[in-house]
């Protein structure tokens, strides 16, 4: 593979910490927590019932301090003793949940940032299976104390190392269970938010599909990647429009994972990779979310980071996935308003907009998902501002011609606790996509973009039952948020995981 002879930044990827195989967190569950080998243990405190034995101060003190048990609430005690104790508010036992549990754990490490060795004890899992339990535990400790300082002379915060989880009444074989899951899936979740957050100087196109080629050795997968010549030959107009404006080319990059076991299925995921989005001859004003650009490839990140843990998983359905990569860079030789752009297939597609860019590399994608003869295919994309609007940052907008896709992608969300709400695929709106001089134009009307594209992205899947998830709002966070961390979210990275490794065809 050819280094771009534009690249200035240095090919060592020191820039991407998850690509340093060494730095781990070590999760172990346990019967009893040594006080002596940690800095701190944290004691989940419910709003009702007995106070868990080990905590030194009844309820009317901890209220006096300000503790009421409320979820998310923690109250650090300190003591002769050299090891903290923090009590963390978990709510009503009743209203316990997996996603209680993960914030939780969340609260209990960000309570103590400069801890590195740490306890946790639950008295109580409720209605939650102990693997779910320890996983959701896992995920939350380790994602709330995830940092993206690769760049910083100093770091911020002491890395953790060791976290002891005791879970009264759960055999220890069980939580192990759910441990190593929790450590698959937020190393994954780790890998996208490194990616998402990486300056687009350090992670061009030409850099992620070497990233993933590295990935793919380590996490048994296998990767080819399309350079510019060989994306004309297969004839994707789509991703070499966008990026004809940029001194970077643009990679097409294939992932595949192959089960040791006959495939229960062959899903299909497809990635918004635009590694840098300034809207090109559409330019973007000069905002906030200009800055956040950089990001536009968070799609591309999380179906890439889901296939690093779809072996360790024991993911039994086979999975492809396509990362359309490039950047979108206004220059004299950008694409621009009235082009007229060829997809892989041959739609044409007239330009009314160079920032609705998104759709138009995903376009190569879908059609090339279809002709491998997936039985499904989930897209990701950070594609539409109407989507942040209608739903805010917090809620990704889910759209799909397969119901049954849909409702899977749904309780995917759900167990992770990363919200999707499903808007209608209204096809009274596809006439606002007509154009004169094209099969097709890639921009609707004034209202109802998040629909208007996803319209167009169902032109180019067929049959294939597809759905797609517009991340747009959710790909990054604004403050750090329970287990979300501050700057990329590495969102959809848990519910591709989620969908991918039991998968079976749907209708």
């Amino acid at each position: 593979m050819t280094r771009s002879p534009n690249k200035l930044i240095p090919a060592d990827f020191s820039a991407i910490p998850s690509l340093a195989a060494s730095d781990a967190v070590v999760v172990t569950a346990v019967d009893e927590l040594g006080a002596g080998s940690l800095e701190a243990i944290g004691v989940l405190v419910h709003a009702d019932g007995d106070l868990p034995e080990g905590v030194p101060l009844d309820r009317e003190a901890l209220e006096r301090a300000g503790f009421e048990a409320k979820p998310g609430t923690t109250l650090v005690l300190a003591g002769a003793e050299p090891t903290l104790l923090v009590v963390v508010g978990a709510g009503p036992v009743d209203e316990l949940s997996e996603a209680g549990l993960r914030d939780a754990a969340a609260a209990f490490v960000r309570a103590v940032p400069k801890a590195t060795h740490l306890g946790l004890r639950v008295t109580t899992i409720g209605t939650v299976d102990a693997a779910s339990a320890a996983r959701a535990l896992t995920e939350g400790a380790l994602l709330a104390r995830y940092r993206y300082d690769a760049l910083k002379a100093t770091a911020r915060e002491p890395k953790l190392a060791t976290v002891d989880l005791r879970l009264d009444g759960v055999e220890v074989a069980a939580a192990s269970e759910g441990i190593a899951q929790g450590l698959v899936t937020a190393r994954a979740t780790a890998i996208a938010r490194d990616l998402a957050n990486t300056p687009p100087s350090h992670l061009t196109a030409t850099d992620l599909a070497e990233v993933a080629t590295i990935l793919g050795g380590r996490f048994g997968f296998d990767v080819e990647a399309f350079d510019k010549q060989e994306l004309i030959d297969l004839g994707c107009g789509g991703l070499l429009g966008v990026n004809a404006g940029s001194a970077e080319e643009p990679r097409l990059v294939v992932l595949r994972y192959t089960p040791s076991d006959e495939p229960t299925g062959h899903l299909g995921l497809v990635g918004k990779g635009i590694m840098y989005d300034s809207g090109g001859i559409s330019l973007k004003p000069s905002d906030p979310m200009h800055l956040l650009m950089k990001m536009d490839m968070g799609g591309a990140a999380s179906v890439l980071a889901a296939f690093t843990a779809l072996r360790d998983l024991g993911a039994t359905a086979a999975v492809s996935g396509w990362l359309l990569c490039t950047d979108n860079m206004p220059s004299g030789s950008a694409y621009k308003l009235g082009d007229v752009l060829t997809a892989r297939g041959g739609k044409t597609v007239e330009v009314k907009n160079t920032d609705a860019e998104g759709r138009l590399v995903m376009m190569d994608g879908l059609v090339l998902a279809t002709e491998a003869g997936v039985d499904a295919i989930i897209d990701i994309a950070t594609l539409t501002g109407a989507a942040l609007m209608a739903l805010g940052p917090s809620t990704a907008a889910l759209l799909g011609t397969s119901q049954p896709l849909v409702d899977r992608i749904k309780a995917a969300a759900d167990a992770t606790d990363e919200p999707a709400w499903q808007l209608p695929l209204e096809r009274k709106y596809r006439k606002q996509l007509d154009s004169d001089v094209a099969d097709i134009a890639n921009l609707g009307g004034a209202s109802a973009g998040a629909a208007t594209a996803a319209l167009f992205l169902a032109e180019f899947v067929e049959d294939t039952p597809w759905a797609h998830l517009d991340i747009a709002g959710t790909m990054q966070s604004d403050a750090d948020d329970a287990w979300r961390s501050k700057g990329a979210t590495g969102y959809g990275t848990r519910i591709l995981i989620e969908v991918a490794r039991g998968f079976t065809p749907v209708a």
